[in-house]
């Protein structure tokens, strides 16, 4: 019976170091497969960072474009409204040049007029007197 029990003794002994041996195989699998997956984390998490700054690289190259062809338009549209201006005071003085020529004219003629009907006058009364 002592042989019997020192053989299972040295068969427990036997599958606990095996148990043992495949535990600790088996948790340094898991270590190295924590790590391979770690590193493949840290990959993806680099990538992913690389990516998002290359959108917003791209989109603050696009709004600064825009901002750039919004400011341009604008310069265009003041330019515009300045021509538009100068036109327009231009015009508005040569109007009131022909206006105060136009008046002048017209009071020109007037005096004429009056001092005509004035000589007519005064040779009628010189010949009715």
């Amino acid at each position: 019976m002592q042989k019997a029990e020192m053989l299972q003794e040295s068969n427990i002994s036997k599958f606990k170091s095996q148990v043992q041996s495949s535990q600790e195989n088996h948790f340094s699998l898991l270590q190295r497969e924590t790590e391979k997956l770690r590193g493949d984390i840290d990959k993806m998490r680099s990538e992913l960072k690389y990516e998002i700054d290359k959108v917003t690289a791209g989109q603050r190259l696009d709004l600064n474009l825009e901002r750039g062809r919004i400011r341009d338009e604008l310069a265009k549209q003041n330019e515009e409204t300045t021509e538009l201006t100068t036109k327009l005071d231009k015009e508005i003085h040569s109007l009131k040049a022909q206006l105060e020529a136009a008046k002048y004219d017209v009071i020109k003629y007037c005096i004429g007029t009056i001092v005509s009907i004035s000589a007519v006058g005064l040779a009628v009364l010189r010949i009715v007197m």
